[in-house]
């Protein structure tokens, strides 16, 4: 059976050499890899509409993120809103609040609806979808939800999507929604 000595280089490295190269590497300052935080932690649901399931079980935690760069990230990975399968959607609510009425956190709100036809949806859906992420990551949180601070929030909202104002957009509470009897929910409020 053969051996093999080990191979020596035939220069071997010069400490001065190595010296050199150590000391003059860039010192980078913190500010270029220091996250910047957000006001809140988010979490990021997914509903997927599998008739096979209970709504529970067709809902799903995506992410969580409290950070501008984890945000980016995430958003960056994810299929775009556009792309969902019908009956599919996204979720974002602070962390600690489940996306279903039953959250006590949650029961005394609502949601801001727009109706979209197909051709506004191809075109506006995605950018629609990346607005409302970033209204809701980027504002101040709000303790109350009345009447004057509801429709300040749609005015503001509509506003940041760019819809025409002869558009309007509806606001549906949770309570409503959770209690109605026909297929659809009457507006609350309007903008």
């Amino acid at each position: 059976m053969a051996t093999a000595e080990p191979e020596t280089p035939s220069n071997p490295p010069n400490p001065e050499e190595e010296k050199t190269e150590e000391t003059s590497q860039e010192v980078v300052s913190p500010e270029s890899y220091i996250k910047h935080p957000l006001q809140n932690r988010w979490s990021l649901w997914f509903f997927k509409n599998d008739k096979s399931k209970t709504w529970q079980a067709n809902l799903r935690l995506i992410s969580k993120f409290d950070t501008v760069e984890d945000f980016w990230a995430l958003y960056n990975h994810i299929q775009l809103s556009s792309n969902l399968m019908s009956g599919c959607d996204y979720s974002l609510f602070k962390d600690g609040i489940e996306p279903m009425w039953e959250d006590e956190r949650n029961k005394r709100g609502g949601r801001w609806l727009i109706t979209l036809s197909k051709q506004q949806r191809r075109a506006d859906l995605d950018r629609f979808w990346l607005e409302t992420l970033l209204c809701l990551i980027g504002r101040p949180s709000m303790t109350t939800a009345t009447r004057e601070a509801v429709t300040h929030i749609g005015r503001v909202y509509k506003e940041r999507l760019g819809v025409p104002p002869k558009v309007t957009i509806g606001y549906q509470s949770h309570a409503d929604t959770a209690t109605k009897s026909g297929s659809t929910t009457k507006n609350k409020f309007v903008v």
